[in-house]
């Protein structure tokens, strides 16, 4: 996949560190965000990966609400709160925009997805009956409560029936409640979106999306951010090992 093929709508992310009363508390304090300065991003796929607790979701978050996203997640027309609970990070953040504009994005958190998938009911249920009424939100996810579908048959759902691509993506951890089969499914659907001029930053755990060719993936650890080779990740020299060895490593694991 060569650059050329996607739009770059988002160049970069900074820190703006006078604008940082102390690096003592949190976010702040979380090495990832304390070893900050400029972040940039591939113009079709760039993944943020790391242990837990390194602070890839929390730095996701941040560039989403920055750019305008509801911080629990959904269009840029999302404006519902369940919990206030995000950081106040985004606050010194400073976006680099490209010239080109998306015509849509999406915020995609798969431990708040319930509570978008609540809120699409809500508004359709609220709509005020009208000569020409619009359609139903739902419509847009294949016309299907959320609700009523698994919750990995409605992170596929919207995948495929709400995304269209000429958009921003900002997706923290999509393959959350997905098989590995679905999650070849999805890389498959992601590479789609890229050929119609979209822009993916992903925050995974999952060593199938981030083997997407040609990405950036940037590390997230106590010694701070660097862009790797996929090669060079934990989860695929991890996972290789396992799936070649897999006897010989639950004996060690499990001691016997």
């Amino acid at each position: 996949m060569r650059a050329l093929d996607a739009k770059h709508y988002l160049l970069e992310v900074a820190l703006l560190r006078d604008k940082v009363a102390s690096f003592d508390h949190y976010p702040f304090s979380l090495p990832a965000v304390r070893a900050l300065d400029r972040l940039s991003f591939h113009p079709a796929m760039t993944f943020l990966i790391g242990e837990n607790g390194t602070g890839k979701s929390t730095l996701l978050e941040a560039i989403a609400i920055a750019w305008g996203f509801n911080p629990e997640g959904g269009s840029i027309n999302f404006g519902f709160s369940t919990r206030d609970s995000h950081s106040a990070l985004h606050d010194s953040l400073r976006l680099t925009r490209g010239t080109q504009h998306p015509r849509d994005g999406y915020f995609f958190r798969a431990e708040s997805f319930f509570n978008v998938a609540t809120e699409i009911e809500k508004l359709d249920a609220d709509e005020e009956p009208l000569a020409n009424p619009p359609p139903p939100v739902a419509g847009h996810y294949g016309g299907r409560s959320l609700h009523e579908q698994s919750h990995g048959e409605s992170f596929m759902t919207l995948f495929m029936e709400r995304f269209g691509g000429n958009a921003l993506y900002i997706l923290d951890e999509p393959e959350a409640a997905l098989s590995p089969t679905r999650q070849m499914a999805m890389l498959t659907r992601m590479h789609d979106l890229v050929k119609q001029r979209s822009q993916f930053i992903i925050a995974t755990n999952s060593p199938i999306l981030m083997a997407y060719p040609n990405a950036k993936i940037v590390r997230l650890s106590e010694a701070g951010l660097r862009e790797v080779a996929y090669t060079e990740t934990d989860y695929y020299s991890v996972t290789k090992e396992f799936l070649n060895r897999h006897e010989r490593m639950l004996a060690e694991l499990l001691g016997d």
